[in-house]
């Protein structure tokens, strides 16, 4: 890959920049040289994270009372930041309460809808009279099942200020995949949106309400609210569960809330990460943490200011849409989209960002790359005055996706392909302003972040793949796993390749210019659009059919983003046929997600195991991708390995 630099800040833009005000600031305050040069920033952030950290919550003005102490522990996980510091994370996200635009919310068929920060403070405090009076606490879990809507967003704010524990999933995962979520959590409130809409097609949620109220006795009330510009669609008569529409709630008189304080470490919300076995992890996340580090990346890196119009493509049930929540705290505007991004005209997400006067626009590397490929944008038809950042994330951005974004979509802006995950609720790796961006790269660290790539010796490398880390405490490192005794889970998850290193098993490299291109998972957790998925939630499900003795799931590199595969053992007297294939895929579908479907399955005879009988998804993946096979010879069949070898249906 060659250094070929794509775009460069200009002097201008580099003196009215978020990042130069804050060297102006270290200046007063610390006396800090100003150099405009990234990694003299990053360097002193590394080596100074007390004061970093603290400078994090001065200059963005968190609302609160802040005790600059850092308690250091030889232990990553048990470092904590600002110790004994009092916010609440949603006055920090409701600091502005005027007649201007907060939230707009649009659908891929037209229908819109914008809210005011008054608006939105009135229907927070109405929520809040409503949670109160429900006898909701500190502590207890909500649960929304909802699509990205502007009431999701009013939900959680709601439940952040009483300092009640959030957690979402979008509608698109199955009534399975929300039970095995929000059952281990034992929500007293869910949250649920009778329908929601996707290609054209709509789909019926509230029809799974009585099951999942079957399987999650903790379920004290429900609240349905009603698609926009919908009638409200009945369900089922409800036993033992308050049920209550949202239209009502809307009708209570607000009584203006008094924000009490809560402890830094005061838990934000729980988020869903699956593995290879068991079911998915519940990653629990701290208040303090999230708000400074979204501070940090919105203002320092993708430089987002006061009534700034932010847009990122993400659902409720991904990090992505926690991270873009979060602008309002910068008293940016939020444009939430739902639906599919190219319904009846490929380029929708585009005219929206025009039209919308989007200032941040955040896709996925696979959007860009289905947007390259359909060549709508071969002719300019959009000015895009006023998009100085594009963000992708999810997945690697190709070097073709660099040169398409400034050749076809607008020359000057700046590209940030940025790269974190659901364990850490932001990013590890971020664009600046400072720094060119080259085509392929990922142009920096995260500032307070000393990310490197190890060998699988734990020693760092250059040019070469090796294993993400990051070899310092951060405030997003999650609070705890829910319903993990001595951190037995979470330990392992982080901390088990790398001595007290945090690892989460992302396969990257750092360039000889300094920037990083990541490749994907070096685990077998699946990641499709940059979604992060479980194979567990795949075999389940594959284990119902009669038809078949075993599978084995793994993720395949394929037109720049990730394939599922799905290898079958047939038993006996039976055949993989399409009518087969096509039951599979809508029971995968329906339990778990779209998301989960494989993308290709297919017949094998046997499947490589290690000596104790356990499958070898990674030996696999390697197989197909042309990697080395490393300890062959803890395998029992290794002789197996070749009927993966360049496999004609996956060469298509």
């Amino acid at each position: 890959m060659n250094s070929k630099i794509l775009w460069k800040a200009k002097k201008f833009q580099k003196n009215k920049s978020n990042l130069f005000k804050y060297e102006k600031f270290l200046f007063s305050k610390y006396k800090f040289k100003i150099t405009q040069n990234y990694n003299t920033l990053l360097r002193w952030s590394i080596k100074n994270p007390k004061k970093f950290w603290s400078s994090v919550w001065d200059f963005t003005r968190v609302k609160g009372i802040k005790n600059e102490k850092l308690e250091k522990s030889k232990i990553f996980y048990k470092n904590k930041f600002l110790k004994n510091s009092k916010l609440n994370f949603a006055e920090n996200l409701l600091s502005k309460n005027d007649n201007s635009k907060a939230i707009t919310f649009i659908n891929e068929s037209g229908i819109k809808k914008n809210r005011t920060w008054k608006e939105l403070n009135r229907n927070v405090d109405k929520l809040i009279v409503f949670f109160k009076s429900i006898k909701l606490k500190e502590k207890d879990r909500v649960a929304a099942y909802l699509p990205n809507l502007i009431e999701t967003v009013e939900s959680f704010i709601a439940t952040s200020a009483i300092g009640s524990i959030w957690s979402s999933c979008s509608p698109d995962f199955g009534t399975r995949g929300v039970i095995e979520r929000f059952s281990q959590i034992k929500p007293k409130v869910l949250i649920i949106c009778d329908r929601y809409f996707y290609n054209g097609k709509e789909i019926n949620v509230i029809e799974r309400l009585p099951l999942i109220l079957d399987k999650i006795k903790s379920i004290k009330h429900v609240i349905v609210i009603n698609y926009p510009k919908k009638q409200l669609l009945k369900s089922s008569k409800l036993k033992k569960v308050k049920y209550t529409r949202w239209n009502s709630i809307m009708k209570i008189k607000p009584i203006r809330f008094k924000f009490k304080k809560f402890d830094f470490e005061h838990e934000l919300a729980i988020l869903y990460s699956s593995g290879t076995t068991g079911k998915p992890k519940c990653i629990c996340h701290r208040s303090g943490g999230v708000l400074l580090q979204h501070l940090k990346e919105h203002q320092l890196h993708n430089e987002i200011k006061e009534n700034d119009n932010v847009f990122y493509f993400t659902t409720c049930g991904w990090m992505m849409w926690n991270w873009l929540v979060s602008a309002l705290a910068t008293k940016a505007s939020i444009v939430l989209f739902e639906g599919f991004p190219m319904f009846k005209r490929d380029d929708l997400l585009i005219k929206i960002a025009d039209e919308e006067k989007i200032t941040l626009f955040g896709v996925s590397a696979k959007y860009i790359d289905a947007l390259n490929k359909s060549k709508i944008l071969n002719k300019k038809k959009y000015k895009l005055k006023n998009l100085r950042t594009i963000c992708s994330t999810g997945s690697p951005l190709s070097e073709e996706g660099f040169n398409f974004i400034y050749k076809k979509v607008k020359k000057n802006v700046h590209l940030a392909s940025i790269s974190g995950g659901t364990d850490i609720v932001s990013c590890f790796l971020l664009g600046n302003i400072y720094e060119p961006v080259i085509a392929g790269e990922i142009q920096n660290k995260g500032l307070g972040m000393d990310v490197d790539i190890f060998d699988d010796n734990g020693k760092p490398i250059k040019n070469k793949k090796g294993e993400l880390v990051c070899k310092n405490a951060f405030p997003t490192t999650p609070l705890k796993f829910w319903n993990d005794k001595n951190n037995i889970k979470f330990k392992k998850s982080y901390f088990n390749k790398f001595n007290n290193v945090w690892h989460h098993g992302d396969y990257g490299e750092v360039k000889k210019s300094g920037g990083f291109v990541i490749y994907g998972r070096s685990d077998t957790t699946l990641n499709p659009g940059g979604v992060r998925l479980g194979t567990s939630e795949i075999y389940s499900e594959v284990e119902k059919f009669q038809e078949i003795k075993e599978s084995i799931v793994i993720g395949q590199s394929w037109d720049n983003d990730i394939r599922i595969i799905l290898f079958v053992i047939m038993n006996k007297n039976y055949k993989l046929d399409n009518e087969l294939i096509k039951r599979i895929k809508i029971q995968i579908r329906t339990n778990a997600s779209p998301r989960h479907v494989p993308g290709k399955i297919i017949t094998v005879s046997d499947i490589p195991r290690t000596k104790n009988g356990k499958i070898v998804e990674l030996a696999v993946k390697n197989i197909i991708e042309g990697n080395e096979i490393k300890n062959k010879e803890a395998l029992a069949n290794p002789e197996t390995l070749n009927e993966f070898k360049n496999l004609t249906e996956l060469q298509y």
